[in-house]
């Protein structure tokens, strides 16, 4: 019975549960129990709330025994990413210099979550900052990948998607700064989105790039995307980013599933194909098959400047990594050093004991491109660039409804084997950094196996604010196919 209450998708224990088949009580604790017994192997989570998650149950099974309203999410259990506020537990971003603090407020997407009913069970491993491809740069663990533990679950939202794939919970937030949903997503076997800049609040994540950072679902299938969708989107005042419903209204995402869209046009670039393996290479091939059979027209595009994104996101990116993580001094709250005589040692004593190695080396970059004499060199030039890149989608939107290519390069990596070479690292998210820099949404979708039977993913774009048509096309592949599947859980 436990097991196929853990194999249910978000949607149908969501409607289990608001029928009265199951509790929120028995599903929260199966769930815990799941944590409890994969947890140490799979180092998903950095903090479970075993109590907190019991009484809010409780709670949601009493409104719905009274018959009370219920919220969408009601009595289901969901994780979030460690670098969302929360007022109850720590939020350390997997990083020692934050380990014991305690935010004093709950972020929108938290706020949004408790009054959806959901069931909040812990918080996920990343890494640190959300700063790397593969969560092995976490100040506390490194996150296995449930598909096979001898490699990375992919970065910076591995644990969320970790936990995802190996049913410990039924969905979860992850964070995307340049690819860091879509990528573990892809590499996990599930569903990530990324929404479009703007879309979902942003007040209460802990900055990293401001002018990427997106906070957006992790799930199993594309209908739960569409109900999380639902419940995080909207407007937030608190956030000065988060757009307008007025200029971009929020659709009703999982009633806007059915259906095909009718002429589908879709953009390719072949040379795209041309840095990835030949299984993932094949595999996005036969997916757009799929469409193709379906009676969508493939229509090849040009995107010239797509080349110059790594380099352009190593350089804004940065360069607001420097400027966000200035205020980490140890002085206001988290770590500091006891020893230092003077108040610069103390400072920078706490930094560098407090900060990993990857955190350090982008702070680095960032402050390196924004001083004196290399500001025109390197970061006003990138800020052109960007709007070079964001004008190839716009280009690209005018003869296609979407663009279709891999989210990776590769299926995942075995620990160890990128951590030598940061730009070998880097290059990982080359498929899925542009659409940060262009604030168009993106999803990765399962769309096949490689010959070591490592999940592929598909990465699907749309123009911003249209998540709505993109969750319907990947809606569209998931219907006629037999994915997702998840790993086998021993």
């Amino acid at each position: 019975m436990s097991n196929e209450i853990l194999n249910l998708n978000l949607i149908e224990i969501a409607h289990l549960i608001s029928t009265g088949e199951i509790t929120s009580l028995q599903a929260t604790q199966i769930t815990l129990d799941a944590i409890e017994k994969h947890n140490p192997n799979i180092n998903a989570y950095l903090s479970v709330f075993n109590e907190q998650a019991i009484e809010q149950a409780k709670k949601v099974d009493a409104k719905i025994a009274s018959k009370q309203t219920i919220g969408p999410l009601a009595g289901v259990p969901i994780a979030v990413k460690d670098n969302m506020c929360t007022a109850f537990g720590t939020t350390t971003c997997a990083s020692k210099i934050l380990e014991n603090f305690h935010s004093p407020y709950n972020a929108t997407v938290i706020e949004k979550l408790l009054a959806a009913d959901a069931v909040i069970v812990g918080k996920t491993n990343l890494d640190e900052f959300a700063m790397g491809s593969s969560t092995e740069n976490s100040g506390f663990a490194q996150t296995k990948n449930p598909w096979d533990t001898q490699r990375v679950p992919g970065g910076s939202s591995g644990g969320s998607a970790a936990a995802v794939a190996a049913r410990m919970c039924y969905a979860a937030l992850g964070s995307d700064t340049g690819g860091s949903i879509r990528q573990p997503a892809s590499f996990c076997g599930i569903v990530g989105l990324k929404p479009t800049y703007g879309r979902v609040s942003r007040y209460g994540l802990v900055a990293y790039g401001s002018s990427l950072d997106q906070i957006g679902p992790m799930t199993r299938t594309v209908g739960d995307a569409a109900l999380m969708m639902n419940v995080i989107a909207g407007h937030d005042e608190r956030d000065s980013t988060s757009v307008n419903a007025d200029l971009a209204p929020v659709a009703d995402y999982k009633a806007d599933l059915c259906g095909q869209i009718k002429n589908l046009k879709i953009g390719i670039v072949t040379k795209f194909n041309e840095g990835a393996t030949p299984d993932v290479c094949g595999a996005i091939k036969d997916a757009i098959a799929v469409y193709k059979s379906m009676g969508a027209e493939i229509i090849e595009i040009d995107m010239p400047h797509f080349d110059y994104s790594i380099a352009t996101y190593y350089i804004v990116a940065t360069a607001e990594a420097s400027s966000n993580l200035a205020r980490y001094d140890g002085v206001h709250y988290g770590y500091r050093n006891k020893d230092a005589d003077e108040l610069v040692a103390m400072y920078s004593k706490s930094r560098a004991e407090g900060f990993g190695q990857e955190v350090k080396r982008r702070i680095m970059l960032g402050t390196y491109v924004l001083s004196s004499g290399y500001y025109d060199a390197y970061y006003l030039k990138a800020l052109k660039v960007r709007n070079l890149i964001r004008s190839d989608y716009t280009n690209a939107f005018e003869k296609c409804d979407c663009i279709m290519m891999p989210v990776a390069p590769s299926t995942a990596f075995k620990f160890g084997e990128k951590t030598a070479d940061p730009l070998q690292m880097y290059l990982s998210d080359i498929y899925t950094i542009a659409a940060n820099l262009a604030g168009v949404p993106g999803i990765s979708i399962p769309c096949g196996y490689d010959s070591q039977n490592l999940p592929i993913g598909l990465q699907i774009f749309t123009p911003a604010f249209t998540e709505h048509k993109m969750l319907k096309i990947a809606a569209m592949y998931e219907k006629n196919t037999n994915f997702p599947k998840l790993p086998e859980m021993k």
